[in-house]
């Protein structure tokens, strides 16, 4: 049994997934999904503008979706293929049969994406959760990683941010259970409300078709009977890999990346601390920084024009491929 599984997950990972909403689809986007051995990824896509552009992947975030990246995709479809996957559990993927969000548990589910799509090397792209997801995987198949994009990864703080502590409580055992019914009378709303708040840097900057679109996911989400589940486990996966030491450390990883990293790092992120750009720098062995004072713990979906611009200045560092 991983340490992120907890009883009963077996079942609830066998069940047939429920009828729910549609998930959204925005305009140019495409959604297919991937059946691979004990995992079923839900995967959304914009087609190139050319046929011979490299592959690019995105990884969102704990709580999040390959919808995070669709204010990005448009911005580079002309520089890559890009593909965004939902992680198990989230967005329109069902949770995988084994039961394990750990951080190495999603890592080896885009590594088996990767290698059974034959799609890389790929430029790499992770945001939060998604962020610590991409640095294993480049750290540890460096041969499927062209160039890394980390925007507020989750790398393990000594200083936790008191911000943030809501969602590592989330890893209590017992916690979720008790705030699900707790919160059950809140709204579809008030719920998105509190998210953006938490990780928007300006909330006001999101429009009011994207409050809707974010509004109509929350509902559709709590549809989902293994929701709150996915959540507790990958939360947990987070602070199980906190506290792992030596070559299985984040930090350690990070120093092991061999490929050209672009960190972005926003300067009011309630999640993941500003403060942790310079280290990041230092760690990661061919980076830049790109920070963004405004900007909370979604940068690609706040700025995503700079988080692009950024892209497009470490491809052409990289030979442009």
């Amino acid at each position: 049994m991983s340490s992120t599984e907890l009883p009963g997950v077996r079942a609830a990972a066998a069940a047939a997934a429920p009828t729910v909403s549609a998930v959204r689809v925005a305009e140019g986007e495409r959604l297919r999904s991937v059946t691979l051995a004990g995992l079923t990824l839900n995967v959304r896509s914009r087609p190139p503008e050319r046929t011979d552009l490299a592959p690019a992947l995105y990884v969102h975030g704990l709580g999040g979706s390959s919808q995070n990246w669709s204010a990005l995709m448009p911005l580079l479809q002309d520089v890559v293929d890009g593909e965004a996957l939902d992680l198990p559990g989230f967005g329109d993927s069902p949770p995988p049969d084994d039961g394990n969000y750990s951080v190495t548990g999603h890592a080896r589910a885009v590594i088996r994406f990767l290698d059974a799509g034959e799609r890389g090397p790929v430029h790499l792209f992770g945001n939060s959760l998604g962020g610590a997801v991409a640095t294993r995987v480049a750290a540890v198949r460096p041969d499927l990683v062209r160039t890394l994009t980390l925007i507020s990864p989750a790398l393990p703080e000594i200083r936790v941010q008191l911000s943030a502590a809501p969602t590592a409580l989330l890893a209590v055992p017992g916690l979720v259970s008790l705030f699900a019914r707790m919160s059950r009378d809140w709204t579809a709303e008030e719920r998105t409300r509190g998210v953006m708040a938490l990780c928007y840097g300006d909330p006001a900057r999101v429009s009011e078709a994207g409050f809707s679109a974010a509004v109509a996911e929350m509902e559709r989400r709590l549809e989902l009977p293994y929701f709150w589940d996915a959540m507790a486990r990958s939360a947990r996966g987070i602070v199980d890999a906190y506290t792992l030491g030596g070559q299985h450390g984040l930090w350690r990883q990070a120093e092991r990346v061999l490929a050209p990293t672009q960190l972005v790092y926003g300067g009011r992120d309630r999640l993941v601390s500003y403060r942790m750009a310079r280290r990041a720098s230092a760690a990661f062995r061919d980076s830049r920084l790109l920070t963004l004072p405004d900007a909370g713990h979604v940068a690609m979906m706040e700025y995503p024009e700079a988080v692009a611009q950024a892209f497009r200045e470490l491809l052409d560092e990289d030979g442009g491929s």
